[in-house]
Protein backbone atom coordinates (compact mmCIF):
# COMPACT_ATOMS: atom_id res chain seq x y z
CA UNK A 1 0.00 0.00 0.00
CA UNK A 2 1.19 3.72 -1.23
CA UNK A 3 1.11 6.20 2.19
CA UNK A 4 -0.96 9.24 2.06
CA UNK A 5 -0.59 11.75 4.98
CA UNK A 6 -3.95 10.82 7.26
CA UNK A 7 -6.58 13.01 8.42
CA UNK A 8 -6.44 13.75 11.80
CA UNK A 9 -8.70 11.78 13.76
CA UNK A 10 -11.16 13.98 15.82
CA UNK A 11 -12.69 12.71 18.94
CA UNK A 12 -16.51 13.92 18.75
CA UNK A 13 -18.87 11.51 18.72
CA UNK A 14 -16.57 8.35 19.15
CA UNK A 15 -18.82 5.51 21.50
CA UNK A 16 -17.43 4.73 25.26
CA UNK A 17 -14.79 2.14 24.63
CA UNK A 18 -13.68 3.03 21.54
CA UNK A 19 -9.70 3.87 20.96
CA UNK A 20 -8.57 7.10 20.23
CA UNK A 21 -7.41 6.27 17.12
CA UNK A 22 -9.76 3.66 15.56
CA UNK A 23 -11.25 4.28 12.29
CA UNK A 24 -14.31 2.51 9.91
CA UNK A 25 -12.86 2.61 6.52
CA UNK A 26 -14.29 1.60 2.87
CA UNK A 27 -12.67 0.53 -0.39
CA UNK A 28 -13.36 -1.16 -2.99
CA UNK A 29 -10.92 -4.00 -5.13
CA UNK A 30 -13.13 -4.24 -7.95
CA UNK A 31 -16.56 -2.85 -8.48
CA UNK A 32 -16.01 0.68 -8.89
CA UNK A 33 -16.13 2.38 -12.22
CA UNK A 34 -17.06 -0.84 -13.63
CA UNK A 35 -19.69 -3.27 -13.30
CA UNK A 36 -18.98 -6.54 -12.56
CA UNK A 37 -15.57 -8.08 -10.63
CA UNK A 38 -17.30 -7.12 -7.10
CA UNK A 39 -15.00 -7.12 -4.27
CA UNK A 40 -15.59 -4.72 -1.19
CA UNK A 41 -13.47 -4.52 2.00
CA UNK A 42 -14.70 -2.38 5.32
CA UNK A 43 -12.04 -1.97 7.65
CA UNK A 44 -12.23 -1.13 11.32
CA UNK A 45 -9.66 -0.18 14.39
CA UNK A 46 -6.69 1.90 14.26
CA UNK A 47 -4.18 2.13 11.05
CA UNK A 48 -1.96 -0.03 12.10
CA UNK A 49 -4.24 -2.65 13.45
CA UNK A 50 -7.63 -2.87 11.45
CA UNK A 51 -9.66 -6.17 11.22
CA UNK A 52 -11.10 -6.78 7.49
CA UNK A 53 -14.38 -7.62 6.42
CA UNK A 54 -14.96 -8.77 2.58
CA UNK A 55 -18.06 -8.48 0.95
CA UNK A 56 -18.44 -10.45 -2.25
CA UNK A 57 -15.90 -12.19 -4.54
CA UNK A 58 -16.81 -11.74 -8.35
CA UNK A 59 -15.37 -12.23 -12.07
CA UNK A 60 -15.80 -10.16 -15.16
CA UNK A 61 -16.15 -10.99 -18.33
CA UNK A 62 -12.76 -9.96 -20.75
CA UNK A 63 -13.84 -7.48 -23.44
CA UNK A 64 -11.95 -7.24 -27.25
CA UNK A 65 -8.79 -6.44 -25.63
CA UNK A 66 -8.19 -9.26 -23.81
CA UNK A 67 -7.79 -11.93 -26.01
CA UNK A 68 -8.20 -15.66 -25.12
CA UNK A 69 -8.78 -14.66 -21.70
CA UNK A 70 -11.88 -16.71 -20.20
CA UNK A 71 -13.04 -14.64 -17.29
CA UNK A 72 -11.34 -11.85 -15.52
CA UNK A 73 -10.45 -12.18 -11.97
CA UNK A 74 -9.52 -9.27 -9.61
CA UNK A 75 -5.73 -8.82 -7.81
CA UNK A 76 -6.21 -9.36 -3.77
CA UNK A 77 -2.56 -8.71 -3.11
CA UNK A 78 -3.24 -6.05 -0.80
CA UNK A 79 -6.10 -7.62 1.22
CA UNK A 80 -3.74 -10.93 1.11
CA UNK A 81 -1.18 -9.39 2.79
CA UNK A 82 -3.54 -8.93 5.52
CA UNK A 83 -5.40 -12.09 5.49
CA UNK A 84 -4.70 -12.75 9.23
CA UNK A 85 -7.09 -9.71 9.78
CA UNK A 86 -9.61 -10.41 7.74
CA UNK A 87 -12.23 -11.72 9.83
CA UNK A 88 -14.92 -13.43 6.72
CA UNK A 89 -16.35 -12.83 3.43
CA UNK A 90 -19.67 -12.22 2.87
CA UNK A 91 -21.72 -13.08 0.31
CA UNK A 92 -24.84 -11.08 -0.90
CA UNK A 93 -26.59 -12.98 -4.00
CA UNK A 94 -25.04 -15.85 -6.42
CA UNK A 95 -24.51 -14.13 -9.64
CA UNK A 96 -20.70 -14.61 -11.00
CA UNK A 97 -19.81 -10.48 -10.88
CA UNK A 98 -20.25 -11.57 -6.55
CA UNK A 99 -19.39 -15.29 -6.21
CA UNK A 100 -17.39 -16.35 -9.38
CA UNK A 101 -14.00 -15.89 -7.82
CA UNK A 102 -14.18 -18.18 -4.92
CA UNK A 103 -13.39 -20.84 -6.26
CA UNK A 104 -9.87 -19.31 -7.54
CA UNK A 105 -9.55 -17.04 -4.81
CA UNK A 106 -10.55 -18.12 -1.62
CA UNK A 107 -7.61 -20.13 -0.67
CA UNK A 108 -5.44 -16.65 -0.85
CA UNK A 109 -7.83 -16.24 1.97
CA UNK A 110 -8.85 -18.85 3.75
CA UNK A 111 -11.53 -17.23 6.01
CA UNK A 112 -14.41 -18.35 6.66
CA UNK A 113 -17.82 -17.25 4.29
CA UNK A 114 -21.22 -16.68 5.12
CA UNK A 115 -24.35 -16.54 2.84
CA UNK A 116 -27.58 -17.58 2.10
CA UNK A 117 -28.91 -21.19 1.64
CA UNK A 118 -29.12 -20.61 -2.03
CA UNK A 119 -26.14 -18.45 -2.34
CA UNK A 120 -23.82 -21.49 -0.60
CA UNK A 121 -25.90 -24.08 -3.25
CA UNK A 122 -24.51 -22.02 -5.47
CA UNK A 123 -21.32 -22.02 -5.19
CA UNK A 124 -20.89 -25.88 -3.63
CA UNK A 125 -21.97 -27.03 -7.55
CA UNK A 126 -20.05 -24.56 -8.99
CA UNK A 127 -17.28 -27.06 -7.05
CA UNK A 128 -18.48 -29.89 -7.52
CA UNK A 129 -18.89 -29.17 -11.42
CA UNK A 130 -14.98 -27.99 -11.67
CA UNK A 131 -14.24 -31.46 -10.06
CA UNK A 132 -12.50 -29.01 -7.30
CA UNK A 133 -11.44 -31.35 -4.23
CA UNK A 134 -11.95 -29.97 -0.44
CA UNK A 135 -14.86 -28.26 0.91
CA UNK A 136 -15.15 -24.02 1.35
CA UNK A 137 -16.28 -23.21 5.20
CA UNK A 138 -19.39 -21.39 4.04
CA UNK A 139 -21.78 -21.05 7.10
CA UNK A 140 -25.53 -20.67 6.20
CA UNK A 141 -26.93 -17.67 7.52
CA UNK A 142 -31.11 -17.56 6.85
CA UNK A 143 -33.00 -14.79 5.18
CA UNK A 144 -32.78 -11.58 7.66
CA UNK A 145 -30.53 -13.26 9.85
CA UNK A 146 -27.31 -11.98 11.44
CA UNK A 147 -23.62 -12.75 12.30
CA UNK A 148 -20.44 -11.71 13.99
CA UNK A 149 -17.38 -11.75 12.36
CA UNK A 150 -14.82 -10.18 14.20
CA UNK A 151 -15.70 -6.63 15.10
CA UNK A 152 -18.79 -6.36 12.53
CA UNK A 153 -22.35 -7.84 13.28
CA UNK A 154 -23.80 -8.44 9.86
CA UNK A 155 -27.46 -8.79 9.33
CA UNK A 156 -28.85 -10.11 6.24
CA UNK A 157 -31.51 -7.88 4.86
CA UNK A 158 -34.41 -9.30 2.23
CA UNK A 159 -34.31 -7.19 -1.00
CA UNK A 160 -35.40 -8.30 -4.77
CA UNK A 161 -33.38 -9.07 -8.13
CA UNK A 162 -33.19 -11.29 -10.09
CA UNK A 163 -31.81 -14.44 -8.34
CA UNK A 164 -32.83 -15.90 -5.14
CA UNK A 165 -32.35 -14.55 -1.70
CA UNK A 166 -30.32 -11.29 -3.09
CA UNK A 167 -29.78 -9.78 0.88
CA UNK A 168 -28.70 -5.98 1.47
CA UNK A 169 -26.50 -5.88 4.84
CA UNK A 170 -26.65 -3.67 7.95
CA UNK A 171 -23.05 -3.58 8.77
CA UNK A 172 -22.98 -2.49 12.80
CA UNK A 173 -19.26 -1.73 14.16
CA UNK A 174 -18.63 0.02 17.27
CA UNK A 175 -18.16 3.34 15.30
CA UNK A 176 -21.87 2.76 13.68
CA UNK A 177 -23.99 0.91 11.14
CA UNK A 178 -23.16 0.78 7.38
CA UNK A 179 -25.62 -0.56 5.03
CA UNK A 180 -24.55 -2.20 1.65
CA UNK A 181 -27.29 -3.09 -0.55
CA UNK A 182 -25.54 -5.57 -3.23
CA UNK A 183 -27.78 -5.79 -6.21
CA UNK A 184 -31.32 -4.30 -6.08
CA UNK A 185 -34.62 -3.48 -6.68
CA UNK A 186 -38.25 -2.64 -4.95
CA UNK A 187 -40.04 -5.21 -6.35
CA UNK A 188 -43.06 -6.05 -4.22
CA UNK A 189 -44.33 -9.16 -6.64
CA UNK A 190 -41.07 -11.00 -7.42
CA UNK A 191 -42.44 -14.39 -8.55
CA UNK A 192 -39.95 -16.11 -6.50
CA UNK A 193 -38.96 -15.08 -3.10
CA UNK A 194 -39.91 -12.73 -0.87
CA UNK A 195 -40.42 -9.14 -1.55
CA UNK A 196 -37.98 -6.32 -0.09
CA UNK A 197 -38.30 -6.08 3.72
CA UNK A 198 -39.51 -2.47 3.41
CA UNK A 199 -40.43 -2.49 7.33
CA UNK A 200 -36.67 -3.36 8.24
CA UNK A 201 -35.07 -1.08 6.02
CA UNK A 202 -37.51 1.95 7.95
CA UNK A 203 -36.08 0.29 10.84
CA UNK A 204 -32.57 1.02 10.04
CA UNK A 205 -33.46 4.67 9.37
CA UNK A 206 -34.92 4.88 12.44
CA UNK A 207 -31.59 3.59 14.36
CA UNK A 208 -29.11 6.20 12.22
CA UNK A 209 -27.39 5.09 9.39
CA UNK A 210 -23.81 5.84 9.10
CA UNK A 211 -23.31 5.34 5.25
CA UNK A 212 -25.17 4.10 2.36
CA UNK A 213 -22.99 2.07 -0.25
CA UNK A 214 -25.58 1.42 -3.05
CA UNK A 215 -25.83 0.48 -6.17
CA UNK A 216 -25.60 2.44 -8.99
CA UNK A 217 -26.43 0.06 -12.43
CA UNK A 218 -29.86 2.64 -13.14
CA UNK A 219 -29.11 5.85 -11.66
CA UNK A 220 -29.29 7.70 -15.07
CA UNK A 221 -32.85 5.93 -15.50
CA UNK A 222 -36.04 7.32 -13.87
CA UNK A 223 -38.85 5.87 -13.08
CA UNK A 224 -39.66 2.45 -11.20
CA UNK A 225 -37.92 -1.33 -12.68
CA UNK A 226 -41.08 -3.15 -13.84
CA UNK A 227 -41.61 -6.62 -12.17
CA UNK A 228 -40.70 -10.18 -12.95
CA UNK A 229 -44.62 -11.01 -12.69
CA UNK A 230 -45.16 -8.01 -15.42
CA UNK A 231 -42.86 -10.49 -17.49
CA UNK A 232 -43.72 -13.72 -16.59
CA UNK A 233 -47.53 -12.19 -17.94
CA UNK A 234 -46.04 -11.21 -21.20
CA UNK A 235 -44.41 -14.31 -21.82
CA UNK A 236 -47.46 -16.67 -21.62
CA UNK A 237 -49.04 -14.37 -24.08
CA UNK A 238 -45.93 -14.37 -26.78
CA UNK A 239 -45.83 -18.51 -26.45
CA UNK A 240 -49.35 -19.07 -26.08
CA UNK A 241 -49.81 -17.05 -29.33
CA UNK A 242 -46.75 -19.05 -31.63
CA UNK A 243 -47.12 -20.57 -34.08
CA UNK A 244 -43.99 -23.10 -33.99
CA UNK A 245 -41.04 -23.94 -32.29
CA UNK A 246 -40.03 -20.77 -28.96
CA UNK A 247 -36.49 -21.33 -28.18
CA UNK A 248 -36.01 -18.42 -25.20
CA UNK A 249 -32.44 -17.58 -23.75
CA UNK A 250 -31.87 -15.90 -20.64
CA UNK A 251 -29.28 -15.37 -17.98
CA UNK A 252 -29.13 -18.55 -16.32
CA UNK A 253 -29.44 -17.28 -12.90
CA UNK A 254 -32.97 -16.06 -13.56
CA UNK A 255 -34.89 -18.51 -11.58
CA UNK A 256 -38.27 -16.68 -11.13
CA UNK A 257 -37.58 -16.32 -15.14
CA UNK A 258 -37.12 -19.98 -15.65
CA UNK A 259 -40.20 -20.49 -13.77
CA UNK A 260 -42.63 -18.19 -15.60
CA UNK A 261 -40.64 -19.64 -18.67
CA UNK A 262 -41.57 -23.20 -17.80
CA UNK A 263 -45.05 -22.26 -16.69
CA UNK A 264 -45.82 -20.43 -19.95
CA UNK A 265 -44.96 -23.55 -21.40
CA UNK A 266 -47.29 -25.55 -19.36
CA UNK A 267 -50.12 -23.08 -19.97
CA UNK A 268 -49.72 -23.39 -23.63
CA UNK A 269 -49.97 -27.37 -23.50
CA UNK A 270 -46.11 -27.30 -24.72
CA UNK A 271 -43.36 -29.40 -22.98
CA UNK A 272 -40.35 -27.85 -21.55
CA UNK A 273 -37.13 -28.35 -23.17
CA UNK A 274 -33.56 -27.18 -21.02
CA UNK A 275 -30.41 -26.87 -22.96
CA UNK A 276 -26.83 -25.62 -21.39
CA UNK A 277 -25.15 -27.01 -18.49
CA UNK A 278 -25.25 -23.52 -16.11
CA UNK A 279 -29.36 -23.84 -16.33
CA UNK A 280 -29.43 -27.76 -15.46
CA UNK A 281 -27.06 -26.62 -11.92
CA UNK A 282 -29.20 -23.59 -11.56
CA UNK A 283 -32.78 -25.61 -11.70
CA UNK A 284 -31.00 -28.43 -9.28
CA UNK A 285 -29.90 -25.77 -6.58
CA UNK A 286 -33.43 -24.23 -6.89
CA UNK A 287 -35.01 -27.01 -6.49
CA UNK A 288 -33.04 -28.27 -3.68
CA UNK A 289 -33.45 -24.71 -1.88
CA UNK A 290 -37.35 -24.92 -2.21
CA UNK A 291 -37.85 -21.85 -5.19
CA UNK A 292 -39.17 -24.58 -7.77
CA UNK A 293 -41.01 -27.20 -6.37
CA UNK A 294 -39.81 -30.76 -6.45
CA UNK A 295 -42.04 -31.96 -8.93
CA UNK A 296 -40.66 -29.62 -11.56
CA UNK A 297 -39.98 -31.13 -14.66
CA UNK A 298 -38.37 -30.61 -18.22
CA UNK A 299 -36.74 -33.07 -20.70
CA UNK A 300 -33.23 -32.71 -21.58
CA UNK A 301 -32.13 -31.37 -25.13
CA UNK A 302 -31.61 -35.27 -26.32
CA UNK A 303 -35.73 -35.28 -26.15
CA UNK A 304 -36.55 -32.63 -28.62
CA UNK A 305 -36.58 -34.48 -31.68
CA UNK A 306 -39.23 -36.01 -30.06
CA UNK A 307 -41.71 -33.14 -29.93
CA UNK A 308 -43.59 -31.55 -32.85
CA UNK A 309 -42.92 -28.42 -34.34
CA UNK A 310 -45.77 -27.01 -32.17
CA UNK A 311 -44.96 -28.64 -28.93
CA UNK A 312 -41.48 -27.20 -27.53
CA UNK A 313 -40.44 -24.39 -25.44
CA UNK A 314 -36.24 -24.88 -25.71
CA UNK A 315 -34.77 -22.98 -22.73
CA UNK A 316 -31.38 -22.11 -23.86
CA UNK A 317 -27.87 -20.90 -22.42
CA UNK A 318 -26.26 -18.20 -24.48
CA UNK A 319 -28.11 -14.74 -23.76
CA UNK A 320 -25.25 -12.85 -24.41
CA UNK A 321 -23.54 -14.85 -27.39
CA UNK A 322 -21.19 -16.70 -26.05
CA UNK A 323 -19.84 -19.08 -28.86
CA UNK A 324 -20.24 -22.15 -27.03
CA UNK A 325 -23.35 -21.59 -25.41
CA UNK A 326 -26.47 -23.46 -26.75
CA UNK A 327 -27.98 -20.36 -28.13
CA UNK A 328 -25.00 -19.80 -30.71
CA UNK A 329 -24.33 -23.38 -31.51
CA UNK A 330 -28.25 -23.72 -32.47
CA UNK A 331 -27.68 -20.34 -34.73
CA UNK A 332 -24.87 -22.01 -36.61
CA UNK A 333 -26.84 -25.10 -36.73
CA UNK A 334 -24.18 -26.57 -34.86
CA UNK A 335 -25.57 -28.10 -31.95
CA UNK A 336 -26.02 -31.57 -31.27
CA UNK A 337 -29.53 -32.29 -30.93
CA UNK A 338 -31.49 -28.76 -31.51
CA UNK A 339 -32.70 -27.29 -35.00
CA UNK A 340 -34.77 -24.04 -35.67
CA UNK A 341 -36.45 -23.30 -38.73
CA UNK A 342 -38.00 -20.69 -40.88
CA UNK A 343 -40.84 -19.51 -38.86
CA UNK A 344 -39.49 -20.48 -35.47
CA UNK A 345 -39.32 -17.67 -32.71
CA UNK A 346 -36.43 -16.89 -30.89
CA UNK A 347 -36.88 -14.42 -27.66
CA UNK A 348 -34.06 -13.10 -26.00
CA UNK A 349 -35.09 -12.54 -22.32
CA UNK A 350 -32.48 -10.50 -21.26
CA UNK A 351 -30.10 -7.44 -21.39
CA UNK A 352 -27.20 -7.30 -23.24
CA UNK A 353 -24.00 -6.44 -21.19
CA UNK A 354 -21.96 -3.20 -22.51
CA UNK A 355 -18.82 -5.15 -24.51
CA UNK A 356 -21.15 -8.25 -25.22
CA UNK A 357 -22.97 -6.07 -28.48
CA UNK A 358 -21.16 -7.64 -31.18
CA UNK A 359 -21.33 -11.47 -29.86
CA UNK A 360 -25.15 -11.19 -29.38
CA UNK A 361 -25.52 -9.15 -32.45
CA UNK A 362 -23.62 -12.32 -34.22
CA UNK A 363 -25.64 -14.87 -32.78
CA UNK A 364 -29.26 -12.89 -34.04
CA UNK A 365 -27.70 -12.57 -37.46
CA UNK A 366 -27.31 -15.77 -37.61
CA UNK A 367 -30.85 -16.78 -36.75
CA UNK A 368 -31.91 -14.55 -39.10
CA UNK A 369 -30.03 -16.32 -41.48
CA UNK A 370 -32.28 -19.27 -40.76
CA UNK A 371 -35.61 -18.08 -41.15
CA UNK A 372 -36.32 -17.72 -37.24
CA UNK A 373 -38.24 -14.54 -35.81
CA UNK A 374 -36.50 -13.11 -33.49
CA UNK A 375 -37.74 -10.82 -30.14
CA UNK A 376 -35.84 -8.50 -27.51
CA UNK A 377 -36.76 -6.17 -25.06
CA UNK A 378 -36.98 -3.38 -27.57
CA UNK A 379 -39.98 -5.42 -29.42
CA UNK A 380 -41.53 -6.76 -26.00
CA UNK A 381 -41.77 -6.72 -22.30
CA UNK A 382 -39.37 -10.25 -21.89
CA UNK A 383 -36.76 -8.69 -19.82
CA UNK A 384 -36.71 -6.20 -16.40
CA UNK A 385 -33.68 -5.07 -15.07
CA UNK A 386 -32.73 -5.95 -11.51
CA UNK A 387 -31.46 -2.89 -10.38
CA UNK A 388 -33.23 -0.30 -8.88
CA UNK A 389 -34.12 3.33 -10.88
CA UNK A 390 -33.87 6.13 -9.74
CA UNK A 391 -37.50 6.29 -7.79
CA UNK A 392 -36.19 3.45 -6.04
CA UNK A 393 -33.40 5.01 -5.28
CA UNK A 394 -34.98 7.65 -3.45
CA UNK A 395 -37.09 5.75 -1.44
CA UNK A 396 -34.00 4.02 -0.17
CA UNK A 397 -32.35 6.99 0.44
CA UNK A 398 -36.06 8.51 2.22
CA UNK A 399 -35.92 5.21 4.31
CA UNK A 400 -32.12 4.62 5.46
CA UNK A 401 -31.73 9.08 6.16
CA UNK A 402 -27.67 8.45 5.59
CA UNK A 403 -25.19 10.73 7.00
CA UNK A 404 -23.22 9.87 3.69
CA UNK A 405 -23.34 7.85 0.28
CA UNK A 406 -20.60 6.10 -1.61
CA UNK A 407 -22.45 4.51 -5.22
CA UNK A 408 -21.08 1.67 -5.96
CA UNK A 409 -21.75 -0.91 -8.77
CA UNK A 410 -21.89 1.20 -12.10
CA UNK A 411 -19.36 2.71 -14.22
CA UNK A 412 -18.29 6.97 -13.58
CA UNK A 413 -21.27 7.93 -15.03
CA UNK A 414 -23.62 6.05 -13.34
CA UNK A 415 -21.98 6.94 -9.40
CA UNK A 416 -21.97 10.52 -10.41
CA UNK A 417 -25.49 10.28 -11.31
CA UNK A 418 -25.95 8.61 -8.35
CA UNK A 419 -24.13 11.26 -6.12
CA UNK A 420 -26.04 14.02 -7.63
CA UNK A 421 -29.48 12.37 -6.62
CA UNK A 422 -27.88 11.57 -2.97
CA UNK A 423 -27.48 15.14 -2.93
CA UNK A 424 -30.77 16.35 -4.25
CA UNK A 425 -32.25 14.06 -1.56
CA UNK A 426 -30.46 15.93 1.22
CA UNK A 427 -26.85 13.54 1.85
CA UNK A 428 -24.52 16.48 2.69
CA UNK A 429 -21.66 13.58 1.80
CA UNK A 430 -21.23 11.59 -1.65
CA UNK A 431 -18.09 9.85 -2.11
CA UNK A 432 -17.17 8.98 -6.02
CA UNK A 433 -14.53 6.43 -5.78
CA UNK A 434 -12.25 3.99 -7.72
CA UNK A 435 -11.00 1.09 -7.05
CA UNK A 436 -8.32 1.25 -3.85
CA UNK A 437 -8.83 4.72 -3.17
CA UNK A 438 -9.96 3.94 0.99
CA UNK A 439 -12.13 6.59 2.09
CA UNK A 440 -12.55 7.02 5.84
CA UNK A 441 -16.42 6.73 6.96
CA UNK A 442 -15.73 7.54 10.83
CA UNK A 443 -14.82 9.53 12.41
CA UNK A 444 -14.64 13.55 11.05
CA UNK A 445 -12.97 14.85 9.24
CA UNK A 446 -14.45 11.88 6.40
CA UNK A 447 -12.53 11.48 3.03
CA UNK A 448 -9.56 9.76 0.78
CA UNK A 449 -6.94 8.56 3.25
CA UNK A 450 -4.91 6.27 1.72
CA UNK A 451 -4.96 3.84 -1.71
CA UNK A 452 -3.84 0.45 -2.01
CA UNK A 453 -2.65 -1.71 -5.66
CA UNK A 454 -5.39 -3.15 -7.35
CA UNK A 455 -5.61 -4.76 -11.08
CA UNK A 456 -6.68 -7.79 -12.92
CA UNK A 457 -6.05 -11.68 -12.95
CA UNK A 458 -6.99 -13.35 -15.63
CA UNK A 459 -8.11 -17.36 -15.85
CA UNK A 460 -6.33 -18.37 -19.26
CA UNK A 461 -7.64 -22.32 -19.98
CA UNK A 462 -6.91 -23.79 -16.48
CA UNK A 463 -4.29 -21.34 -15.35
CA UNK A 464 -4.34 -18.32 -13.50
CA UNK A 465 -2.44 -15.38 -15.24
CA UNK A 466 -1.64 -11.74 -14.43
CA UNK A 467 -2.28 -8.84 -16.26
CA UNK A 468 0.78 -7.06 -16.50
CA UNK A 469 3.75 -8.53 -18.75
CA UNK A 470 1.39 -12.49 -19.07
CA UNK A 471 0.53 -13.88 -21.72
CA UNK A 472 -2.99 -12.30 -22.41
CA UNK A 473 -1.22 -8.71 -22.91
CA UNK A 474 0.91 -10.58 -25.43
CA UNK A 475 -1.64 -11.47 -27.45
CA UNK A 476 -3.70 -8.04 -27.34
CA UNK A 477 -0.09 -7.02 -29.33
CA UNK A 478 0.02 -9.70 -31.65
CA UNK A 479 -3.45 -9.13 -32.81
CA UNK A 480 -2.79 -5.42 -33.56
CA UNK A 481 0.53 -5.91 -35.34
CA UNK A 482 1.29 -9.45 -35.51
CA UNK A 483 4.99 -11.26 -35.23
CA UNK A 484 7.95 -12.12 -37.27
CA UNK A 485 10.18 -15.23 -36.06
CA UNK A 486 13.91 -14.85 -37.48
CA UNK A 487 15.86 -18.18 -37.27
CA UNK A 488 19.63 -18.04 -37.80
CA UNK A 489 22.11 -20.44 -36.77
CA UNK A 490 26.02 -19.14 -35.98
CA UNK A 491 29.16 -20.54 -35.09
CA UNK A 492 31.10 -19.24 -31.81
CA UNK A 493 33.19 -17.82 -33.90
CA UNK A 494 30.47 -15.34 -35.39
CA UNK A 495 30.05 -17.11 -38.82
CA UNK A 496 26.81 -17.15 -40.40
CA UNK A 497 26.74 -20.92 -41.34
CA UNK A 498 23.07 -20.99 -43.60
CA UNK A 499 20.86 -18.44 -45.19
CA UNK A 500 18.28 -17.26 -42.26
CA UNK A 501 14.81 -18.42 -42.11
CA UNK A 502 11.62 -16.33 -41.23
CA UNK A 503 8.17 -16.91 -40.50
CA UNK A 504 5.38 -13.86 -40.80
CA UNK A 505 2.09 -14.34 -39.32
CA UNK A 506 -0.61 -11.70 -39.18
CA UNK A 507 1.60 -9.19 -41.39
CA UNK A 508 0.83 -8.03 -44.76
CA UNK A 509 2.52 -10.29 -47.60
CA UNK A 510 3.78 -7.63 -49.60
CA UNK A 511 4.43 -3.92 -49.41
CA UNK A 512 3.06 -1.22 -51.34
CA UNK A 513 5.61 -1.48 -53.65
CA UNK A 514 4.63 -5.17 -54.27
CA UNK A 515 8.00 -6.76 -52.76
CA UNK A 516 7.35 -9.75 -50.77
CA UNK A 517 7.53 -9.13 -47.24
CA UNK A 518 9.90 -11.72 -46.22
CA UNK A 519 12.16 -10.36 -49.08
CA UNK A 520 12.33 -7.09 -46.74
CA UNK A 521 13.09 -8.88 -43.82
CA UNK A 522 15.61 -11.19 -45.46
CA UNK A 523 16.91 -7.72 -46.98
CA UNK A 524 17.33 -5.93 -43.65
CA UNK A 525 18.79 -9.04 -41.72
CA UNK A 526 21.55 -9.41 -44.37
CA UNK A 527 22.57 -5.29 -44.67
CA UNK A 528 22.99 -5.31 -40.28
CA UNK A 529 25.25 -9.33 -40.68
CA UNK A 530 27.41 -7.14 -43.18
CA UNK A 531 27.35 -4.12 -41.28
CA UNK A 532 29.09 -6.09 -38.05
CA UNK A 533 32.55 -6.79 -38.70
CA UNK A 534 33.64 -10.87 -38.27
CA UNK A 535 35.31 -10.86 -34.78
CA UNK A 536 32.27 -8.64 -33.67
CA UNK A 537 29.72 -11.02 -34.46
CA UNK A 538 31.19 -13.44 -31.73
CA UNK A 539 29.10 -10.90 -29.02
CA UNK A 540 26.29 -13.19 -29.88
CA UNK A 541 23.41 -10.79 -28.04
CA UNK A 542 24.61 -7.65 -29.66
CA UNK A 543 23.76 -9.73 -33.11
CA UNK A 544 20.31 -10.84 -31.81
CA UNK A 545 19.51 -7.54 -30.73
CA UNK A 546 21.39 -6.23 -33.98
CA UNK A 547 19.05 -8.40 -36.04
CA UNK A 548 15.73 -7.42 -33.85
CA UNK A 549 16.00 -3.73 -34.47
CA UNK A 550 16.49 -3.81 -38.56
CA UNK A 551 13.90 -6.57 -38.90
CA UNK A 552 11.33 -4.19 -36.96
CA UNK A 553 12.34 -1.07 -38.26
CA UNK A 554 12.43 -2.64 -42.09
CA UNK A 555 8.83 -3.96 -41.39
CA UNK A 556 7.56 -0.39 -40.11
CA UNK A 557 8.52 1.40 -42.99
CA UNK A 558 7.05 -0.72 -45.29
CA UNK A 559 3.94 -1.35 -43.45
CA UNK A 560 3.51 1.88 -40.87
CA UNK A 561 3.65 -1.21 -37.94
CA UNK A 562 5.80 -2.33 -35.58
CA UNK A 563 5.07 -6.18 -34.98
CA UNK A 564 6.51 -8.34 -32.28
CA UNK A 565 10.05 -10.00 -33.45
CA UNK A 566 11.61 -12.57 -32.08
CA UNK A 567 15.53 -13.58 -33.12
CA UNK A 568 16.12 -17.11 -32.34
CA UNK A 569 20.13 -17.79 -33.23
CA UNK A 570 21.03 -21.40 -32.98
CA UNK A 571 24.87 -21.82 -31.85
CA UNK A 572 26.90 -24.78 -33.50
CA UNK A 573 30.20 -25.83 -32.81
CA UNK A 574 32.03 -25.60 -36.26
CA UNK A 575 35.12 -27.70 -37.17
CA UNK A 576 38.28 -25.70 -37.31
Amino acid sequence: MTSKKKNKSSAAGRQPGLSGSDELVFMALGGLGEIGMNVYLYGFGPPEARQWLMVDLGITFPGEGEPGADVVLPDLRFITSERQSLAGLVLTHAHEDHIGAVLELWPQLNCPIYATAFTAGMVRSKLAEYGRKGALPIKIVPLGGRVNAGPFDVEFVTLAHSIPEPSGLAIRTPAGLVFHTGDWKLDTTPLVGAPPDEAKLKALGEEGVLALVCDSTNALREGRSPSETDVAKSLATIIRSAPRRVAITTFASNVARIKAIADAAHSADRRLVVAGRALHRVISVAIDTGYLHEGFSYLDQQHFRELGSHEAVILCTGSQGEPRAAMARVAEGEHPDIVLDKGDMAIFSSRTIPGNEKLVGRVQNNLARRGVDIITDAEALVHVTGHPRRDELRDMYRWLKPQMCVPMHGEARHLKAHAELAGAMGVKNAFTLIDGEMLKIWPAPTGLIDEAPVGRLYRDGHLIVPDADGPVRARRKLSFAGIAVVAMTMSRRGDILCEPQVALDGIPAAAADGEPMTDVVLDAIDGTLRSIPPKRRTDIEMVREAVFRSVRAAINEAWGKKPIVKVLISIVDAPR
